[in-house]
């Protein structure tokens, strides 16, 4: 590799919290004993020295994956917050027992916005995480949605808090009427 090695590559992945759960193979002639543990050392899940069969290769993948499969939670299927119950297996929501109509994105912006109850999304993340989009640009699409989804809850609309300049959150509870 010309201009870093993959111990340095290993280690800049280890240390950025975003790919840190990365799965790191080395694929490398370094064959010798001490090369092996320092790569293990640094942080690689799996060391193979050259020459190295295409078979062993994949197989070595391949259960890495499963490892990794292995550790993941499930996918949380059924979510309450106050009065809005979604099930993630039907598709469907529901508020104060009564079903509602979302668009596949307000499902999706809704679920994510649920099981992070209480953690702010900026518009970035939702975007990135909702729409897989990534861009600079600013958009009001977002805020469009959430407004749509706001009406479509009704009653329960106020569990969507705005933080303003930042993003969105679903209420850790429910914000009580100030009294007049």
């Amino acid at each position: 590799m010309p201009e870093l090695n993959g111990v340095q590559i290993c280690r800049m992945l280890r240390a950025d919290p975003k790919l840190k759960r990365v799965p790191i193979i080395f694929l490398t002639a370094r064959a010798e004993e001490s090369d092996r543990i320092h790569g293990f050392e640094i942080g690689c899940d799996d060391y193979i020295c050259k020459p190295f069969s295409t078979k062993e290769l994949v197989l070595r993948v391949q259960s890495l994956f499963r490892r990794l499969a292995e550790g993941m939670p499930d996918e949380v299927k059924h979510v309450h917050v106050g009065q809005i119950h979604l099930d993630s297996e039907r598709h469907q929501v529901t508020v104060q027992g009564q079903p509602i109509e979302l668009t596949a994105t307000e499902f999706k912006l809704l679920r994510l916005l649920m099981e992070r109850r209480g953690r702010v999304q900026t518009r970035e993340h939702l975007l990135i995480n909702v729409w897989n989009y990534e861009t600079e640009i600013e958009t009001r699409t977002v805020d469009t949605h959430i407004r749509r989804l706001r009406e479509k809850l009704g009653p329960e609309a106020d569990w969507i808090e705005t933080i303003r300049g930042v993003g969105y959150r679903m209420a850790e509870r429910k914000a009580e009427a100030c009294p007049t």
